[in-house]
């Protein structure tokens, strides 16, 4: 059987991908604060889905037939700001004023930013605001599909799990959740400040179809989200395994770089690894 996704997508998405981790290392270096670990950790999350599979309109970001996207796990903000800008909504010059007074690109996202649907960042509430487009996708009769990306410590939150009984019983098959399950949250190891475990099967006791992978490997994070359109009666949630920090071998499988970002020598040798 033919293969799907041609070995020159994927060679594409992979030089995408390389291309912007190097952009949020950049950004994060000359802004002096944000968040590098959870931005790396899901790339090829956000780059599969703005590249590939998501319908959208950088000319025209309030096209009311566009795929929706919400960021619920606000503080991995320049992930989505480098992919936006390398979708074309607005010039790449503007990610050197991340986190500036009076600049569209804050600290965690708001409408300020074209393509940003919602601000976020209070963690806990992305997955009911999504909810509440995919409700209103289905009342207005449209046919777009909304994606949320969760971060794992965030899904300790009670507000996840009233969201999640709700989209099963409202049967939103138009919803997909997008776990970034890399382990780490701010005070260390998610496993240690409250065990997800066994975690496909709450979401599966929830009423969801789940789908695990691992969310780097390309091919299978493509894949997904391709099996989540033809899902019907449910929302569906990729449980995408990955690594905190991904790409920068000092920064990966630890929280110390969760919200502190590299220096100058340490943004040289992250640079250098991303080559």
């Amino acid at each position: 059987m033919k293969e799907k996704y041609s070995p020159e997508l994927i060679r594409d998405l992979e030089e995408k991908c390389k291309r912007i981790r190097r952009l949020i290392i950049e950004t994060l270096a000359h802004a002096g604060s944000g968040h590098p670990g959870g931005s790396l950790s899901s790339t090829e999350l956000v780059v599969c889905l703005f590249f590939v599979h998501l319908r959208h309109d950088p000319q025209n970001p309030l096209w009311p037939e566009r795929d929706r996207f919400h960021l619920s796990k606000g503080h991995s903000c320049p992930v989505l700001y480098v992919v936006l800008a390398e979708c074309g909504y607005f010039d790449k010059k503007e990610l050197f004023n991340l986190r500036r007074l009076g600049s569209i690109l804050q600290g965690h996202p708001d409408r300020r930013t074209p393509g940003v649907e919602v601000a976020s960042g209070s963690l806990g509430q992305g997955l009911s605001v999504a909810l509440g487009m995919s409700l209103a996708g289905k009342l207005d009769g449209l046919s777009y599909r909304v994606y949320c990306l969760l971060g794992d410590g965030e899904i300790q939150e009670g507000n996840i799990w009233e969201a999640a009984m709700a989209a099963s019983h409202y049967k939103c098959d138009n919803l997909c959740a997008i776990l970034d399950y890399n382990g780490f949250q701010i005070d260390g190891k998610v496993k240690d400040i409250m065990n997800l475990e066994p975690l496909k099967e709450k979401w599966q006791a929830f009423g969801w179809h789940t789908i695990e992978i691992d969310g780097h490997n390309l091919r299978e994070v493509l894949s997904a989200y391709d099996e989540a359109k033809t899902v019907k009666g449910k929302p569906t949630i990729i449980i995408a395994k990955t690594i905190k920090g991904k790409g920068v071998s000092f920064m990966e499988n630890t929280v110390d770089f969760h919200g502190r970002t590299p220096n100058p020598e340490e943004a040289r040798r992250a640079l250098e690894e991303l080559k």
